[in-house]
């Protein structure tokens, strides 16, 4: 009586996400995001304090800022938090850069034929004429 109720869209849905390059980007998504918090805590608790110790009186990078009057409620340009956001962007696109050139490198490996044997060193012909004249003989 009833027929098919699932919309035509759910069997390519389905298609769509079983495909394996779909599930190996999310797991690489998953992965990403973690390493992203795995980053920011690197730069937030190690590398910043040692850069503002530079910096003098300031304990975090991140709390230097420029108010942009001395009113109370005064908009303030956070340049700290943007110099850990570029550090943090900057270590993960090296490390990414990293990790696609030694795949690439394996890749490359990978896809390379072996190597053809090398071919035989030609006769010498001194050689030649021995077998020449054992040939001769043999046919007299």
């Amino acid at each position: 009586m009833i027929k098919n109720l699932k919309p035509a869209w759910v069997d390519e849905f389905k298609k769509f996400a079983l495909k394996g390059n779909v599930v190996d980007m999310a797991v690489g998504v998953i992965i990403g995001g973690a390493f992203g918090k795995i980053v920011t805590s690197l730069v937030n608790d190690i590398i910043m304090p040692s850069v503002s110790m530079l910096t003098g009186d300031t304990k975090n990078l991140a709390e230097l800022s420029y108010a942009l009057s001395a009113e109370e409620g005064a908009p303030v340009i956070k340049y700290g938090v943007f110099c850990q956001t570029v550090l943090d962007f900057l270590i993960i696109a090296l490390t990414i850069f990293w990790a696609v050139r030694l795949v690439c490198k394996l890749r490359a490996k990978k896809a390379e034929p072996a190597p053809e044997p090398p071919a035989p060193a030609p006769t010498p012909e001194d050689i030649l004429l021995l077998r020449e004249i054992r040939d001769a003989l043999k046919n007299k």
